[in-house]
């Protein structure tokens, strides 16, 4: 209990206890009781009854219960309007406040009332999950989710999340879900999981909420080395020497844990606050990189491959051995894939350098046969980048970066970017 005292340690601890079976009301009528509500024991009463009538429903079911917040909890465009002109008239607090309240769909209300009951944030997460997964099916669905989004921005706000050392201490019950979300490099086994938690030259930290406090949001795996790093098999290699004369911290692995939490963002938060936490414990530590998986490289490959025999090349490259003898055009094309593929709002197509570099870093360094993993070899060709974390000119970065999408890189990266171009156009 020792690695929760702090986290709870100035809110009430809301951990519920084994819920009750649903009531026979129907749940629209319970929607509608809860919604009237005033006072705060029936309320929570109601909501954990909505919420056990939701656990116990088919997947039909469900799509009903999202139908009835689409259509019977959506706002009034009338209402809104009439409120609208008349606060355009009057500019009253009492009309501004009507408008608000015409403005704000009633299923976002129901959301918020229904967080009442012990354990419910947990559970309106795992709701919003079942909601994507329905949204491709029926569209008209993903209405709701600008709710779910609103409120969740508000509910995990950096200012309620608690970050954590994970390390071979911490509770068992955590640990089997760093194992379980791990989405970069998997971790096999317990075995692997004590690798890269006991050691010196290795740390782990987690971001929590006192409403979750058992369950993870993000966390992000650091290596401490002497230079930047060119290959996660080195860095992850059970035989390697654990690193003593260390200079740089490494983030080599970031997940997020929460599915139902997508489009939510915790992962520039907790860079920052990690790299404060090192900074403070290893004052030796001047340099913070990544290690990061490039993973839409392949996909963009074979888009250029019929105008570019380099990229056919490396996609027909079924083994490590022969990336190697095409590594030098590798490295050209990822180059020119981070620095030139972009979206049609002038970002990058890359997720992971969108979100390194919307942090503020700089495309530093480009490596081939960096992770011969087959899935490195499936997304990326075993390509892999450093990006660098420059304290001093991370709001610089992030300032060019959002308003003239300018992608900070170094040197090295704009001069592979040259030389692939001209043998682009040597072809």
């Amino acid at each position: 209990m020792a690695f929760f005292s702090d986290l709870m340690a100035t809110l009430f601890e809301r951990r519920p206890a084994s819920p009750p079976g649903p009531s026979k009301r129907p749940i629209s009528e319970l929607c509608e009781a809860l919604l009237s509500s005033q006072g705060e024991i029936s309320g929570v009463r109601l909501a954990r009854d909505i919420l056990s009538h939701y656990r116990a429903m088919s997947l039909d079911e469900r799509v009903s219960f999202f139908q009835h917040l689409a259509q019977d909890l959506d706002l009034d465009p009338v209402a809104v309007a009439e409120a609208a002109a008349k606060y355009g008239t009057t500019r009253s607090p009492e009309d501004l406040y009507r408008l608000c309240r015409e403005a704000e769909p009633r299923r976002q209300e129901l959301l918020r009332r229904l967080n009442q009951a012990p354990g419910a944030t947990e559970e309106l997460v795992r709701m919003r999950l079942d909601l994507l997964r329905l949204v491709p099916d029926t569209p008209r669905l993903r209405v709701i989710d600008a709710d779910f989004q609103h409120l969740f921005a508000s509910w995990f706000n950096r200012g309620f999340l608690v970050l954590r050392h994970i390390d071979w201490r911490t509770p068992a019950n955590i640990l089997e879900k760093i194992i379980e979300y791990e989405a970069v490099h998997a971790i096999n086994d317990w075995h692997d999981l004590q690798r890269r938690l006991r050691p010196s030259d290795r740390r782990c930290f987690a971001f929590f909420h006192p409403a979750m406090p058992e369950e993870p949001l993000i966390f992000v795996e650091v290596a401490l080395c002497k230079g930047v790093p060119g290959s996660v098999q080195a860095l992850l290699a059970e035989e390697r020497e654990t690193e003593s004369a260390f200079d740089t911290a490494v983030f080599y692995s970031i997940s997020n844990c929460q599915e139902g939490l997508r489009g939510i963002s915790f992962g520039n938060s907790l860079i920052k606050q990690v790299v404060e936490e090192l900074k403070r414990d290893l004052p030796q530590v001047s340099r913070f990189v990544t290690l990061s998986p490039v993973p839409g490289l392949a996909r963009w490959l074979k888009e250029l491959a019929p105008q570019r025999p380099e990229a056919e090349a490396l996609l027909r490259a079924e083994e490590p051995a022969a990336i190697k003898a095409l590594a030098d055009d590798l490295r050209k094309l990822t180059a020119e894939y981070l620095l030139k593929a972009k979206r049609s709002d002038g970002l990058p197509v890359d997720p992971v350098a969108r979100f390194h570099l919307g942090n503020g870093a700089l495309l530093h360094e480009i490596h081939a046969l960096a992770d011969i993993s087959p899935n490195g070899l499936r997304q990326s060709r075993t390509a892999m980048v450093n990006y660098l974390y420059d304290l001093e000119k991370v709001e610089q970065n992030n300032e060019s970066f959002v308003t003239e999408r300018k992608v900070a890189a170094s040197k090295q990266a704009h001069a592979l970017l040259m030389q692939g171009q001209t043998t682009g156009r040597k072809q």
